[in-house]
This record gives C-alpha cells, sequence and structure tokens, in this order.
C-alpha cells in the first residue's frame, strides 16, 4: 500500500516539473505601444478635388435696361425732345450747304419774274433772238408782246432763233414765259436784241423755274 502511494507521488510531482518547464518555453511578451503625445498630425486627410474643366456652366444672365453707349471722344449734347436732335441734325447740314441769292436761282431757278431792264432806240424794228445758254436739256418758253402772245411755244436749242418785231411808240415790252425747266435744272436762256441796223440793243440771260418770266423793254422814241 505505501509503495503505491509513492509511486503515485512520483508521477504527479513529474507532470509538475513538466509543466513548469513547458510553461516557460512558450511563454511571451507583448511590447507596449506608446501613445503619440502630439495628436495634430493625426487629422484625417482631406480628398483633393479638382474641378472639372469641361463642364458647360453658363454664364450668369445681367438684365440691362438699356444699351451701353459706344465711346466716342466728341462731346454728347442733350436733347430732351427727339424733334429737337432731328431739327439740329437738318440745322448742321443746312450750314453746309448755304447757298447765295445767286448760286440758288443758278441751281434751282428764280421763283420771281426778273426785269432784265430797259432800253431805248429810235429804230423802226428790232430782232429778237434766244437760245439755250447751257445744256440742251428740252426747256421750252412762251414769248409776249405788250401781254399779246407771239411765240405760243418754243424749243430751245443751242442755235438762236427769234423774230423781227416792229416797235409801237412808246414801250414795247417783251416777256419770256418758262414753261418748265427741262431735264436738268431751271430753264435757262440767252437773248439779244439787235436794232434794224445791226446795232446791239441789249442782251442777258436767264435761269428761271417754270411759270416764272423774265420781261425786258424797249421804248421807241
Amino acid at each position: 500500500m505505501k509503495s503505491n502511494l509513492v509511486f503515485l507521488f512520483m508521477i504527479f510531482l513529474s507532470l509538475s516539473t513538466y509543466a513548469q518547464i513547458d510553461s516557460r518555453n512558450n511563454a511571451f511578451s507583448i511590447p507596449a505601444i506608446e501613445a503619440p503625445k502630439d495628436t495634430s498630425d493625426l487629422k484625417p486627410e482631406t480628398p483633393e478635388i479638382k474641378p472639372e474643366s469641361n463642364l458647360d456652366i453658363p454664364e450668369p444672365v445681367t438684365n440691362t435696361p438699356f444699351p451701353k453707349k459706344p465711346f466716342s471722344m466728341l462731346p454728347e449734347e442733350e436733347f430732351g425732345d427727339p424733334g429737337e436732335l432731328y431739327a439740329d441734325n437738318i440745322n448742321k447740314t443746312l450750314d453746309h450747304l448755304r447757298l447765295s441769292k445767286e448760286e440758288l436761282e443758278m441751281r434751282n431757278g428764280s421763283t420771281v419774274d426778273q426785269f432784265l431792264g430797259e432800253f431805248r432806240s429810235n429804230a423802226t424794228s428790232v430782232n429778237v433772238v434766244y437760245r439755250d445758254h447751257g445744256y440742251m436739256d428740252g426747256d421750252v418758253i412762251q414769248v409776249r408782246v405788250n401781254d399779246d402772245v407771239v411765240q405760243a411755244r418754243i424749243f430751245l436749242s443751242n442755235s438762236f432763233k427769234g423774230f423781227k418785231l416792229d416797235l409801237h411808240p412808246g414801250i414795247n415790252k417783251i416777256d419770256f414765259l418758262a414753261l418748265n425747266q427741262g431735264e436738268s435744272g431751271p430753264n435757262t436762256a440767252e437773248f439779244r436784241v439787235t436794232d434794224d441796223t445791226g446795232a446791239l440793243v441789249t442782251h442777258n440771260q436767264w435761269n428761271l423755274a417754270k411759270g416764272v418770266k423774265a420781261t425786258v423793254i424797249v421804248v421807241k422814241e
């Protein structure tokens, strides 16, 4: 009986010794990790977002009630009434087109009757001739003597044409009436009056608007 107890005690002792040796051989240690003292470097990283260059983003629309005025180096004039601006433009245009009375008559023809003078003569008769002194453009006249029609409708050419007038004692009034203004402006003509000896009594020119007349008087002494 004692030998059995001794045997069991020896087995128990050997197992306990083996367990201690095995625990020493298999043990390991885990090193401690120190926590970082500066936490500024531990902020989460924010991903960088690059703008899309191909995005079609419409530009903002701004409402402008009035269009911008064009740049100008000239001073601007203020007009409260559009009529004032129109009148101002007309006046500026006319300033460049100011013509004398003579220049206007040359361009448009006289709009009032023209008196070309009074002349005296001892002749029995005179020859009255006339022609278009400018471009032959279809000027037509009527000739009257003392208000009587002696040439009803005469087409003016570049050659002189006319009639013989017997002078009555006293005033012999000769009227040249413009029936039209031709194709290029006023009725233009040159006339001559010579006595029965061929002496020149008078000569002159006219530029008449339609319906206007030029008058010359020959007084027989």
